[in-house]
């Protein structure tokens, strides 16, 4: 038997969409018997009648509506081929993948992104929030175009390229006594209730170190899973905190107050590329935003000292 071919699928297709063999025929800039003989040949083909003739147009059956709906569905899927090839052709479309801690999706991603679009505005960007070490994971498995990590070596089968290092700072609620200070030692929390991020998180283990280490006893008042959960917590009155310069410039306002420390915890951001998925035309220009990004924060950090 004579396999169903692209012709035959075409033909259904515009006598579907014309309702009859002239307009069908037009639609293909060929002639109506050719299409008569090419519908006849697919009836014959499938072992059964796709149309009704009723006064000169023709019917779909409901088996010819069902394989409609079969064909339509893989149109669909060419169509969005065909449209990503044309934009990659172009270069002025695209997707770009990117893979970040959950703090960088709120900071420093939004300003790159901004710039970004501004000079791409129909390229699409995919922003993965994950958490390490999930996130250096994925980043090895080569699933995104790149990422931001705060580890200070690239996970295996990427390049680590440095974005942003920068320190802790301090988070206060608005008529806090210490804010009277332009930096904070670690001395001026004694005795104050403190906001701790998770006792699992390598911040706040290397922060209760060095509190120990300075014998600088806190209230322990409230723990939080993320910054962004200490800052909210802080703005409310209900303690002070040390939480990543990022995380606290995007929340800061009238509510809550950033003060530098006089100890310094450095705080890193690295941009990691992998090196066996191949590089997106998008990915040089998105880098060049990042960076565009990175030095606003440090221009903001010094503004806010």
């Amino acid at each position: 038997m004579t396999s169903l071919t692209h012709r035959h699928v075409e033909v259904f297709r515009a006598l579907m969409l014309a309702g009859s063999v002239t307009r069908a025929a037009e639609l293909l800039h060929t002639s109506q018997p050719t299409v008569s003989r090419d519908l006849a040949r697919l009836e014959q083909l499938l072992q059964m009648s796709l149309f009704d003739r009723v006064r000169g147009r023709l019917r779909p059956t409901v088996r010819a509506l069902a394989l409609r709906d079969e064909i339509e569905r893989s149109y669909i899927g060419l169509e969005r081929i065909g449209a990503a090839a044309a934009a990659l052709r172009h270069f002025s479309e695209g997707r770009l993948a990117v893979a970040c801690l959950p703090a960088l999706a709120h900071a420093l991603l939004p300003e790159a992104v901004r710039r970004f679009a501004a000079a791409h505005p129909q390229a699409s960007v995919a922003i993965t929030p994950i958490e390490s070490p999930l996130l250096e994971q994925s980043l090895t498995e080569q699933r995104c175009d790149l990422g931001l990590t705060e580890q200070t070596e690239a996970p295996p089968g990427t390049t680590l390229l440095p974005l942003l290092q920068v320190h802790e700072v301090a988070v206060l609620p608005a008529g806090h006594a210490l804010l009277a200070k332009k930096a904070l030692k670690l001395a001026d929390f004694k005795g104050q209730r403190f906001v701790s991020l998770a006792p699992e998180d390598p911040y706040r283990q290397q922060l209760d170190a060095l509190f120990a280490a300075q014998r600088v006893p806190r209230v322990m008042a409230l723990e939080a899973g993320s910054a962004v959960a200490v800052c909210a917590l802080v703005r409310q009155g209900l303690g002070v905190g040390i939480v990543n310069p990022l995380t606290a410039l995007e929340l800061a306002g009238d509510a809550l107050q950033i003060r530098p420390l006089a100890v310094k915890v450095p705080f890193h951001v690295g941009l990691v590329l992998p090196e066996l998925r191949p590089p997106s035309p998008l990915r040089e220009a998105f880098v060049a935003a990042l960076r565009e990004a990175a030095a606003a924060v440090r221009l903001r950090l010094k503004s806010a000292a």
